[in-house]
């Protein structure tokens, strides 16, 4: 099992959802950045669920950071976290019954019945606490080079919410919001989620994310493009099962002369009067906002009976998925849609500049 992110700064997951915790390893990052404890715990506050909308199941997420970090500042070593699971209801998963949507089944496969299977164990969305963990210190040192990243809920279920400006994203508004929206629809979008919860069942939507302030030409044409390494990175969730960039899916219907983004002269530098490549060319950076998408799939979890195969006997079944799960898990995965993004531009920006780049 391959567990790591990046190729000169290094995200490594490891735990389990029903383990003793969860953690992240990131390697890479120059000695001296600051490292604010206060932003980490408010980023994992933005991902821990509230409300009927949401699981049940709510980690306190203490984190402790047990290397890397000295006197609030990186010291040059892998800085490591570890989140302790507190609050886990192990008895309610049951090892030869394969849920449907989940990794259940191929992990089985795979691991020849050796996988954890509590709470999806290793698979499990529990390990995206860690992310944000650690991406809160990414995100505070891209910060510093005035590159900021923000995401918000687009669509939940049937709910739409406007996109971002293509050229001036809203990326400051939203990340100050604790159910993030460019409109005010926090408590539409949660009767949705929670009438799906009524209904034991689930709905998904879409995330949206920008970036802005990253300079021109971060990327390679090939094989390490910035939208394909943030595809990879952003595909790497569970829950997401497509992501398209700028205006995406509709170039298929536009003409060339209306999907260009024509160009423009300002203050000695070429900006783009439209953003239908969301902000990249050739694989690099054009210095436009990037503008991505992601769908995300309603939560496999669900109460309502299905068909599966019970994976000892070899034989079929039926199952009603019993356990603390989210109706809906859009809201909490826009704060790791931001951690896990910033990693993907601090290994771009590091791999052309240096790591002594985000020491200056």
């Amino acid at each position: 099992m391959r567990n790591t992110l990046g190729h000169n700064i290094t995200l490594t997951l490891f735990g389990e959802s029903h383990g003793p915790y969860v953690g992240a390893t990131v390697d890479g990052l120059p000695g001296g950045v600051k490292v604010d404890e206060d932003n980490i715990r408010a980023l994992l506050a933005k991902r821990r669920p509230h409300g009927d909308g949401e699981t049940p199941r709510v980690e306190k997420d203490e984190f402790q950071i047990i290397s890397g970090v000295f006197n609030g500042y990186t010291n040059g070593e892998a800085v490591t976290i570890i989140i302790p699971n507190t609050n886990t209801h192990s008895s309610d998963y049951q090892s030869n019954l394969a849920r449907p949507g989940h990794a259940d089944y191929v992990a089985n496969e795979k691991y020849h019945g050796f996988q954890d299977y509590r709470g999806g164990g290793h698979f499990s969305g529990r390990i995206t606490a860690a992310i944000v963990a650690a991406g809160a210190i990414v995100l505070d040192m891209l910060a510093a080079k005035q590159i900021a990243i923000g995401a918000h809920i687009e669509q939940l279920g049937t709910i739409k919410d406007a996109r971002f400006d293509p050229i001036f994203p809203e990326i400051e508004q939203v990340n100050a919001k604790d159910y993030p929206t460019i409109q005010d629809l926090a408590a539409t979008m949660q009767a949705e989620a929670e009438y799906a919860g009524t209904e034991h069942d689930s709905i998904g939507g879409i995330v949206e994310a920008a970036i802005k302030g990253l300079p021109i030409g971060i990327g390679e044409t090939w094989f390490s493009s910035l939208d394909g390494e943030l595809a990879n990175a952003m595909l790497s969730l569970g829950a997401v099962k497509g992501i398209e960039f700028g205006a995406g899916f509709e170039l298929a219907s536009m003409k060339g002369s209306e999907a260009n983004d024509p160009l423009w002269m300002e203050a000695d530098k070429a900006i783009t009067t439209s953003n239908n490549a969301g902000g990249v060319n050739g694989g690099m950076s054009n210095g436009m906002p990037v503008i991505y998408r992601m769908v995300i799939k309603p939560t496999p979890s669900i109460g309502i009976e299905q068909n599966t195969v019970d994976m000892k006997a070899k034989e079929n079944a039926t199952i009603a998925v019993k356990g603390r799960h989210d109706p809906a898990i859009v809201r909490r995965i826009v704060p790791v849609v931001r951690a896990l993004s910033a990693f993907v531009v601090a290994d771009l920006l590091s791999l052309q500049y240096g790591r002594e780049y985000f020491a200056k």
